[in-house]
């Protein structure tokens, strides 16, 4: 599971990545901080299996309950206008971030960046004009890749009888599109009555601008909205997708504390607590009083929100618990739900044997669920907090 987070330049998309990893990126307030892709590991919270089995297991992953799965976070070098003409560095952006399955989108809600990531007054800045912008970038990248073979691609079907569904789908295959996606989304805008070679400038752009939506879904973090005189800004953003307002900063602040011991904090919660008998020193004091007015202005920090937005609303994925003794709920070692899985959903048992391992899915026999008891095939399709046990004649170990 790879996340990507993009944006115009210093919006703050470098702090996300360090207050969501805990991996130190170089975080500057000048444009292309980032030059060079930061790869870290991000966690998305989910409710573990054990509440369901009424169970108290130890887990350096479960905490009381909740379920930290890791997934892989992209921060990549900031966008500028133009980027896919190659200006800034827009096409090693636009390459970095095609890795990705789903789309963290930083802006800064409070207007302190101009399009060029230039530092200006707060409030002068419309981040209307960047949510459009981003979106408009990867568009017209991806309409360079089609319409680069477009003749080439019309020739092959007049003259060889190639398929059009087959042909898109090659010209995408760096970012993993599926020939289904294109077919059902040339029949949603009625382009099947149209020759390839009668497609318009226009055709063409509705049908990559649609083909990202589904392919490439966005979140917009509205980061810096403790900066906003009001929070009106982020249901404007809306216009352009699901928003939530974050303040990475904040979250930033309060994972280095609570690594630190000053503090008790787990990501995405609404509160955080001083750990009796710490005593602070003045600045420690002003920067987590900061912190709260940070929490009351906006509800949580927004950051951890934003990863479980990303894969639990945008991608629907369900969480599964591979098992190797179904009933102990644990591996050959004894550790109780010693891992979960993040699966797209319509996923089978036999999908979750090959994230595994690809010689549990060869020698697939059938699948166990732990929950039912029951014996399933493998085109059994799982369900949120399924644990399953696969049988296979190439069993590990």
């Amino acid at each position: 599971m790879q996340i990507g987070l993009l944006g115009k330049t210093n919006v703050g998309k470098s702090t996300f990545f360090s207050a969501a990893t805990e991996t130190t990126a170089q975080i500057g307030n000048y444009p292309f901080t980032t030059i060079e892709p930061n790869v870290g590991i991000a966690y998305v919270k989910t409710e573990c299996a054990c509440k369901h089995f009424g169970i108290n297991h130890t887990h350096p992953l479960c905490v009381r309950g909740t379920r930290f799965i890791p997934v892989k976070l992209i921060d990549v070098a900031g966008l500028v206008p133009g980027a896919h003409e190659g200006k800034g560095l827009g096409n090693k952006f636009l390459d970095d971030a095609r890795q990705a399955e789903v789309l963290i989108h930083v802006v800064d809600a409070s207007g302190s960046t101009d399009i060029l990531g230039h530092s200006v007054p707060a409030g002068t800045h419309d981040p209307l004009e960047d949510s459009r912008f981003v979106e408009e970038e990867f568009d017209q990248w991806m309409k360079q890749i089609l319409q680069r073979e477009w003749q080439k691609l019309t020739r092959e079907m007049e003259n060889k009888g190639a398929k059009l569904v087959q042909g898109i789908a090659q010209r995408f295959s760096g970012l993993g599109i599926k020939e289904y996606d294109i077919e059902i989304l040339i029949q949603h805008l009625n382009l099947q009555m149209k020759k390839p070679a009668d497609w318009t400038e226009n055709d063409l752009y509705t049908f990559v601008k649609e083909l990202r939506k589904k392919t490439r879904p966005m979140i917009i973090a509205a980061n810096k909205a403790d900066l906003c005189h009001d929070l009106s800004v982020v249901d404007k953003l809306k216009a352009h997708g699901p928003v939530i307002a974050c303040s990475a900063e904040t979250e930033l602040l309060l994972r280095k504390a609570s690594k630190s011991g000053l503090v008790d904090y787990s990501p995405g919660e609404k509160n955080f607590k001083i750990k009796y008998g710490i005593s602070l020193n003045p600045q420690q004091q002003k920067a987590l009083d900061l912190a709260n007015k940070v929490i009351t202005k906006i509800g949580t920090t927004g950051v951890q929100q934003i990863l479980n937005a990303a894969c639990f609303d945008l991608l629907k994925l369900i969480t599964v618990y591979p098992v190797e003794d179904e009933t102990k709920l644990s591996n050959k070692d004894g550790e109780v739900l010693p891992d979960a899985r993040l699966l797209f959903p319509g996923s089978t048992a036999k999908d979750l044997a090959q994230t595994v391992h690809a010689d549990l899915a060869k020698g697939f026999l059938h699948a166990i669920d732990a929950k039912t008891k029951q014996r399933i095939g493998a085109q059994h399709q799982l369900k949120n907090g399924d644990v399953i046990k696969i049988v296979s004649t190439l069993s590990r170990g």
